[in-house]
């Protein structure tokens, strides 16, 4: 029987027409971007149209795209080369409070290097305490994250009235949203968002790993981290990895072609996830704040921890994670469930599926048949 993947909040498998648009890259088409002689000017130009694919799907300038080997290097680059470049404003810094680790423990070095780093708090129904928000930024603040889906339990927050807080209160900050759970199931536009940069990631949307942008907009300074030969504006040197950001372009530009269909999609299918999840005894699906990713379902299943009851998973071939897989070696509740207000116990209750567009109703059927049978079995053996 074949398997049943339901574990694409960790990564997605490589389309078709990306891997298509990837494999000339791979072989014959081997040249330099910044090689002047045909081989490089090819390559030069398949760089440029995946910026540009990349720029219409988050609605920027071609030239706002900044290519990264991923999601955390973008968000290295964002949250440290802002902060550095603007620090001659202020050395004040606002973090949301379910950020991936990626952003958080780059805000941290700048608590090293002397910036004072601040994280925002969720209210008691886990939504975003907007009025905490607030409270924190000053006109010393150069730098606000606040990411636009968590990764983990799939909350959606209010972005667009951060972005509002920041201009009134803080406005010589710039605002960076983590969209790489949300892209291709919400609008992730800079202008929808109220956004100064968002920050994207290839493999999340049926694109390669190694591959990702951070997107910008104009007129402010960002302090490069990788020093060299000047590629990507300045902002990021070294010779492109150019079947990646073929592969990304393609990647982003289906993602937001199939946005609206994917996301009804998905939220049929989450619903079913949910209404089976339910249907365990004592189990709950986890929706902080009341608005979430139709991608996701975090659901807290009683009896043996999530590890468990994942490995019983894996034994009927279905795969699910307990927690995000960034955070699943470390054997600790992740900052995200934390601010949550979840207990060690519940965390370790923790169990996520997450689906993509890639995802059939038979995936969704097997899968759930299997937990509801892992769940019984081990309730069996526990009594």
């Amino acid at each position: 029987m074949s398997e049943v993947y339901l574990d694409h909040a960790a990564t997605t498998a490589l389309a078709p027409e990306v891997r298509a648009a990837m494999r000339p890259f791979l072989e014959g088409e081997f040249g330099n971007p910044s090689s002047r002689h045909p081989l490089g000017v090819r390559a030069a130009e398949a760089v440029e149209r995946a910026r540009g694919q990349v720029a219409r799907a988050v609605c920027v300038a071609p030239r706002n795209v900044i290519f990264t080997s991923g999601g955390t290097e973008a968000s290295n680059l964002a949250v440290l080369g802002i902060a550095r470049a603007a620090q001659k404003h202020g050395r004040h810094v606002v973090v949301g409070p379910t950020e991936h680790a990626c952003v958080r423990e780059s805000a941290l070095a700048l608590a090293d290097e002397g910036f004072t780093v601040e994280f925002a708090r969720l209210d008691g129904g886990g939504a975003l305490d907007l009025d905490d928000f607030a409270r924190r930024l000053t006109p010393q603040t150069v730098l606000v994250t606040q990411m636009l889906a968590n990764n983990e339990f799939g909350s959606i927050y209010p972005v667009a009235q951060v972005a509002r807080l920041v201009r009134k209160l803080a406005p010589r900050a710039r605002l960076i949203v983590d969209t790489v759970q949300a892209f291709g199931k919400l609008d992730c536009s800079l202008t929808e968002l109220g956004a100064d940069g968002v920050i994207l990631s290839a493999h999340k949307v049926h694109g390669p790993k190694g591959a990702g942008a951070l997107v910008v907009a104009d007129n402010f300074a960002i302090a490069p981290l990788v020093h060299g030969g000047g590629q990507e504006r300045g902002l990021r040197s070294g010779t492109e990895n150019v079947a990646g950001v073929v592969g990304l372009g393609i990647a982003a530009e289906t993602a937001e072609k199939l946005r609206s269909a994917t996301a009804a999609q998905l939220a049929r299918q989450r619903a079913v996830v949910c209404e089976r999840v339910r249907s365990i005894a004592g189990a709950r699906v986890l929706e902080p704040g009341g608005s979430v990713l139709p991608s996701i379902v975090m659901a807290i299943v009683p009896g043996a921890p999530a590890e468990v009851v994942m490995h019983h998973l894996e034994a009927r071939g279905v795969f699910v994670s307990a927690g995000s897989a960034c955070q699943a070696a470390k054997k600790e509740l992740s900052p995200a469930l934390r601010a949550l207000g979840l207990s060690g116990d519940e965390g370790r209750h923790a169990l996520r599926i997450s689906l993509a567009r890639t995802t059939t109703d038979e995936d969704v059927e097997r899968g759930c048949a299997a937990l509801i049978e892992v769940a019984r079995e081990l309730a069996a053996v526990a009594r």
